[in-house]
């Protein structure tokens, strides 16, 4: 391990040590705030209500795994079949509304407490007394009472709503009037007898702050990540209670979620019905649209009936088409024969229909071809070719008349196909156009029907649904209490926190004290602050009662402390010795007034008199003397008799200089401690003019000479300028610092000073430090003026 590694870690260990220290030191005040806190731990658990854990568990059940009936409408898409989320449902379980139905359900907002000497219990299973308000529910809900009674007799009882109040007796079953409205009283006869002569508290409050009471008390979780089980918890002082009540919650929370279902339900079968009145009435609309339809085409089975149409059309073409053949042929020979003069074949075998008409032709050609042959071999004249002729006129006129007779009948048939034709045309082409319009109809027929069919289907479903509907969850457990012992208070983790808190109080006052502290508080303290700049010791605290100055063979703290000085200060003169010659001037000075540089200067005087040295003490603070407060005592022998106001001081010396060095030294026996004194005498108006006069220096370079040690006590450094003005003539500053009244901040100005080269030799000391704090170890002198401490003080 290398060197550094070592001063690391033994910096390290001492800071440690240094820091266990700072708490070690105050280990009574830890020991009393632990005894302080176990015993108020003590008093906790001694009079607190314990309460039993009670715990139930459920199971929430899926939408698609319940068998509700949201499963028949799924496919209206009413509702989104999602799995039910269990942090929903636990915030649905813990809901305020449930916990209202709760405390109605068991009527919990109306309690019934006995009083203890300090601390009172509920009644619930079987209290005394029953309450019964006759104010309306919606007044008794929200209010707010609590009143006192006292059972007296079995007909009596004593009622008043202040505790300290006299009572007034009222007889069981009276009207009471309170500020809620009148209430009554009734004994509960099987545990009557047991609390008569005890008083009981009766407290009404609001349902909703008692929901909120209980609600709060309440823990629900789910057993794992992806469980649907979950825990409902709940800590009470009666188990019993505490089981009705999470036997009540689950309930509930079944029960309006049953409840919302059926309201889903008889919504969903309400619009249903409303669906089925309105399809049912378009139903019918179509229905006598396609009834009108048909009875309007004059139609049953169009496709039918236009291939009937198609067939008779054609027939009845081809008979048109005969017809007018006939009727042409018919024309035809009718022309032939009005147009024929003489006496001419006609033809035949044409196509007439008429058989009369080819049997007259037939012999009308024959009459004709026989008057040829006779008329061949005889004249016109002959009797018997004028029978002939009057034979083949009367033929030939009725020739005429068949002939006409037959085309007015054509004419006729020709006329009527041709209407029954174009009948049949119309309606053969009118076929796709009302098989179009009567489908369209069918369709609209058809769709309003399936959905009608549909409807009825459902309606029919939910009525089953709704008659089965299940519950939202499964209880697991029902309400059971988790212990025979109570869980509060936890007497381990009360006494452990009370612990930890003795523990914690006095380290946090002391760590708060130390983060906020920037007062130097002993030698050691200083040593951080100061680094390379010596401390020649510290000063203990005195108390009214002890000695302000050392006397000879003194063994008290003070003189063991300045023994220590004096040791170290004449280590510091001898090593001056060896560079600047007698280096026995010391300067004794301070960052502001009320630091102890006076005390240290007199005593320090009397610790290096005691020694047989020549001792001289310089009163060199001239604007605000204090050194002879310190030699007008009893315990001060005046070899000489100086006073302030008529002996000449060291104003006077520098502001005269007819004024001799002896003029102004003033012996003095103290404790058999002699040492001469030059006080600051008279306050100058120009104290820093004054002690710029080459006559200081003249002063120092003479008592340098003569004494063995010279003591300036000189002014507050950071106030003025005067100890700055006369720095050059001291060998040693001594700069005092008062533990707990000196801050950091200050000791940094002198050695700022010591760097600018403005003030030489500084040197540290700590006044009035306390015992705990004096040194390394917070003693002197191997037990050498030990006090009795006071109990209170550590």
């Amino acid at each position: 391990m290398s060197l550094n590694n070592q001063n690391s870690i033994s910096n390290n260990s001492f800071d440690l040590k240094e820091i266990l220290n700072t708490y070690t030191a105050h280990w009574k005040w830890f020991a009393i705030c632990v005894v302080f806190a176990l015993f108020f731990a003590y008093l906790n658990i001694r009079y607190a209500t314990p309460k039993y854990a009670v715990q139930t568990q459920v199971q929430i059940l899926d939408e698609k795994s319940s068998g509700s009936e949201l499963d028949l409408f799924k496919d209206l898409e009413v509702f989104g079949g999602a799995k039910t989320k269990v942090e929903d449902e636990i915030q649905l379980i813990n809901s305020r509304s449930n916990w209202i139905e709760v405390v109605k359900e068991l009527g919990l907002s109306t309690r019934i407490l006995v009083q203890g000497n300090i601390i009172e219990s509920e009644l619930y299973s079987n209290p005394p007394i029953k309450v019964n308000f006759i104010a309306p529910d919606s007044i008794v809900n929200r209010a707010k009472l609590s009143f006192y009674l006292t059972i007296s007799s079995s007909t009596t009882f004593g009622y008043t709503e202040e505790e300290d109040k006299p009572v007034k007796i009222f007889a069981f079953g009276k009207n009471i009037s309170t500020p809620i409205g009148d209430i009554v009283i009734t004994p509960n006869v099987g545990n009557f007898e047991s609390y008569k002569d005890k008083k009981l508290r009766v407290s009404v409050q609001p349902i909703a702050d008692a929901a909120q009471a209980y609600r709060g008390n309440v823990i629900i979780s789910a057993t794992g990540e992806y469980s649907n089980i979950v825990n409902i918890r709940l800590e009470d002082p009666i188990k019993e209670k505490a089981e009705n009540m999470l036997n009540a919650l689950v309930n509930i929370y079944n029960r309006n979620a049953i409840e919302d279902k059926q309201i889903i339900a008889d919504r969903t079968s309400n619009f249903i019905e409303e669906r089925i009145a309105n399809i049912a009435g378009r139903l019918s609309s179509v229905d006598q649209s396609a009834e009108d339809f048909k009875t309007e085409k004059g139609v049953t089975d169009i496709a039918a009936e236009a291939n009937v149409n198609l067939n008779v059309g054609v027939a009845n073409q081809q008979e048109l088409a005969n017809a007018r053949n006939q009727l042409n042929m018919a024309a035809s020979m009718q022309q032939i024969v009005q147009q024929q003069g003489g006496y001419e074949v006609l033809p035949t075998n044409i196509g007439l229909s008429d058989p009369t008409i080819a049997s007259t032709t037939d012999r009308y050609n024959q009459l004709v071809l026989e008057r040829k042959r006779l008329l061949k071999s005889s004249n016109e004249k002959n009797p018997v070719i004028v029978n002939l002729d009057q034979q083949i006129a009367g033929l030939k006129s009725s020739m005429q008349s068949s002939l006409n007779s037959t085309v007015n009948n054509l004419g006729m048939t020709v006329n009527s196909l041709s209407g029954q034709q174009a009948r049949f045309n119309s309606k053969i082409y009118s076929a796709p156009a009302n098989e179009k319009a009567l489908r369209d109809i069918t369709r609209k027929q058809q769709t309003t029907e399936s959905l009608y069919l549909y409807l009825l289907q459902k309606r029919e479903e939910s009525q089953i649904a709704v008659a089965s509907t299940s519950p939202k969850s499964k209880i697991v457990d029902h309400a059971y209490a988790v212990s025979k012992m109570p869980v509060s208070p936890k007497k381990p983790i009360i006494y452990l926190a009370s612990l930890i808190l003795g523990l914690l109080i006095p380290f946090s006052v002391i760590y708060a004290k130390d983060l906020m502290d920037n007062k130097v508080h002993n030698m050691h303290s200083l040593e951080k602050l100061v680094k390379n700049v010596p401390i020649l010791g510290e000063l203990p605290k005195l108390s009214k009662k002890d000695e302000k100055f050392v006397v000879k063979e003194d063994r008290s703290v003070l003189a063991e402390s300045l023994r220590i000085i004096r040791t170290n200060l004449d280590y510091l003169i001898k090593s001056k010795q060896k560079k600047t010659g007698k280096g026995n001037v010391i300067f004794v000075t301070s960052s502001v007034p009320g630091e102890g540089k006076t005390f240290l200067s007199t005593n320090l005087s009397m610790i290096l008199a005691s020694t047989n040295k020549k001792v001289l003490l310089i009163g060199g603070d001239i604007r605000n003397p204090k050194l002879y407060t310190f030699f007008s005592s009893g315990d001060v022998d005046k070899m000489e008799k100086p006073s302030r106001n008529k002996d000449a001081g060291l104003t006077e010396y520098l502001y005269d200089n007819t004024i001799e060095l002896r003029d102004i030294v003033n012996p003095m026996l103290v404790h058999r401690n002699t040492i001469d004194v030059i006080y600051s005498g008279r306050i100058p108006p120009n104290p820093a003019e004054l002690l710029m006069s080459n006559r200081i220096k003249e002063l120092f370079e003479q008592v340098s000479e003569t004494y063995d040690y010279v003591i300036v006590d000189t002014a507050p450094l950071m106030v003025v300028t005067d100890t700055l003005l006369i720095s050059e003539h001291a060998d040693l500053l001594l700069y005092v610092t008062r533990a707990g009244v000196t801050e950091t901040s200050a000791v940094e100005y002198p050695i700022k000073l010591q760097e600018e080269g403005k003030i030489k030799g500084l040197s540290f000391i700590v006044n009035d430090v306390d015992s705990s704090n004096l040194g390394y170890g917070g003693k002197y002198g191997y037990g050498y003026g030990k006090t009795q401490k006071k109990w209170w003080k550590f």
